[in-house]
């Protein structure tokens, strides 16, 4: 299974916004932010610094994950990461993050944070294999959903 790695561009906003409004719908519900940012993520996303990234497979759309700039410019939120349903067992997921993750050093940040939700038990295992480690989650998180807040130091 050939699948690469592409970086956003404005006809893929679509695949962005499905794959995501799946997820959400499949396993919480669309908050008010999500929808928001998934339906106009240039402005959410890409015009403050962030990143997001496609996995495709034979020219199809089978992954999205983005990498949102926060208040230290030194890190990026690991956010909005979906895969196509009948793709998911696949190792997209982890190609994804590690992209994310060579992308982020690279480019000389030094941490990458995400915010999930514990009965989401394969993603948290994801993250944990990766090196993330679980930080207290403040009062004011920005999705309701979120009850882990985890933080890789790259």
């Amino acid at each position: 299974m050939a699948v690469d790695v592409i970086a956003y561009e404005t006809e893929l906003a679509q695949d962005f916004y499905n794959l995501n409004i799946e997820w959400l719908q499949t396993h919480f519900v669309v908050e008010p932010y999500d929808e928001a940012v998934l339906s106009n993520p240039e402005h959410y996303i890409i015009s403050k610094g962030g990143s997001i990234f496609f996995a495709r497979l034979d020219n199809q759309i089978v992954g999205t994950v983005a990498l949102m700039p926060t208040v230290d410019a030194t890190v990026l939120e690991l956010t909005k990461m979906a895969v196509l349903p009948e793709m998911r067992g696949q190792k997209i997921g982890q190609l994804m993050l590690q992209h994310c993750t060579e992308f982020a050093k690279h480019r000389k940040f030094s941490k990458l944070l995400l915010y999930s939700n514990t009965k989401l038990e394969n993603a948290i295992y994801l993250y944990r294999k990766f090196g993330f480690e679980e930080i207290p989650v403040e009062t004011n998180a920005p999705y309701k959903r979120g009850n882990i807040k985890m933080l890789l130091v790259l």
